[in-house]
């Protein structure tokens, strides 16, 4: 193994040089170079520090809609224990499991990172019960990850968006879990990339297992109601379940010489029982969905009160864009509030005022 170049104040305004021919010497073959990015819509000179996928990592850590995930729900709604996961914590997850895989197969770090940190930015407020809410409402549905997508092409930056390189974007608007195939990808979900489908697996680990043991924290279950076939083969612990998770990952995407990564058809059958049965008693359950449907009101009602209400509009979003629908400019507003936002707003919008008599 060479050992990597001293960098000197001569070399320093060629890092990024450096760091990209380290990329071919080091990563697998089937790994995504930054060198051969396909780019971004709009061109810019390259830093000279950082390679492409460094550089849309930093661009999405450092934008407001990456510190508003700190405040939006995972599974439970506005929870009130300090260890219960939020969006930011689960996003963190999945690129620290994402990592592991992509270090064990020699891929590119940087750009599982970006996609891993990009990919819930278009998540709405309370989970996926504010997703549903706000697919009912829009013409053609809504699905947070073309939310996010928009997000960083449209959205960030007043407008202008961080023009992401197109490996990041596609990682993005790939990493959803399908509708028919949740955990195996259909076929025209799957990124073209090896980095983005490891980022995919890694958010299907992260969530399964941490909404499990947020469903234990909460007393929803007990860790004897786990069915045993998952917890002999995946295992009985938090961190058993991801290691097994993550060890059949990368033995069996090297075992298929890195043509795809993908989980063994036996641990799929036990990933795919153990969401089904997140579904049942956790997900679907009377108390989860009681929530779910006052979250359904508060959205509803907040996005007519914007609809009819020029003022409001005006007051809470600022001026108007032209030539882009009321409806989907709401849309966008309603889908970037974190869960306090929204229940300050609603309580100043739809909830008497205590008088005071002086």
């Amino acid at each position: 193994m060479s050992k990597p170049p001293n960098v000197t104040p001569h070399t320093s305004r060629i890092v990024r040089v450096l760091l990209e021919e380290r990329e071919r010497q080091f990563l697998a073959p089937q790994a995504q170079l930054s060198a051969t990015s396909l780019g971004r819509f709009r061109g810019e000179e390259e830093c000279p520090l950082r390679t492409a996928f460094q550089r849309d990592r930093d661009r999405i850590v450092h934008c407001k809609a990456f510190r508003r995930l700190k405040h939006k729900t995972q599974v439970f709604l506005s929870p009130t224990g300090d260890h219960y996961r939020t969006r930011l914590t689960h996003t963190l997850e999945v690129s620290q499991i994402a990592r592991t895989i992509g270090r064990a197969l020699a891929l590119n770090e940087d750009l599982i990172e970006a996609i891993a940190l990009g990919h819930d930015l278009g998540h709405t407020a309370f989970g996926h019960g504010g997703e549903r809410v706000l697919h009912e409402i829009m013409p053609g549905g809504f699905f947070h990850n073309e939310q996010s997508l928009r997000v960083v092409d449209l959205l960030e930056n007043n407008g202008k968006g961080l023009n992401l390189s197109m490996e990041v974007r596609e990682g993005i608007i790939k990493h959803s879990k399908g509708r028919s195939h949740p955990i195996q990808a259909e076929p025209a979900q799957k990124s073209a990339t090896l980095e983005g489908q490891t980022v995919r697996l890694a958010d299907i680990v992260a969530y399964l297992n941490h909404d499990l043991d947020d469903a234990l924290r909460a007393d929803i279950l007990k860790p004897e109601d786990l069915p045993p076939d998952i917890r002999h083969h995946i295992g009985s612990r938090h961190s058993e379940r991801i290691h097994r998770l993550v060890e059949d990952i990368v033995h069996t995407s090297l075992d298929l010489h890195l043509a795809e990564i993908r989980l063994s058809d036996g641990m799929l059958e036990r990933v795919e029982g153990l969401r089904d049965f997140l579904f049942v008693r956790v997900y679907e359950l009377p108390l989860v969905r009681q929530d779910f449907d006052r979250v359904r009101k508060i959205i509803w009602e907040l996005f007519e009160a914007f609809m009819g209400n020029d003022d409001l509009l005006a007051r809470e979003m600022g001026s108007p864009v032209e030539d882009m629908e009321r409806e989907r400019q709401v849309c966008d507003f309603i889908a970037g509030m974190t869960d306090r936002y929204t229940l300050d707003l609603y309580h100043r919008l739809f909830l008497p005022r205590p008088w005071m008599k002086l």
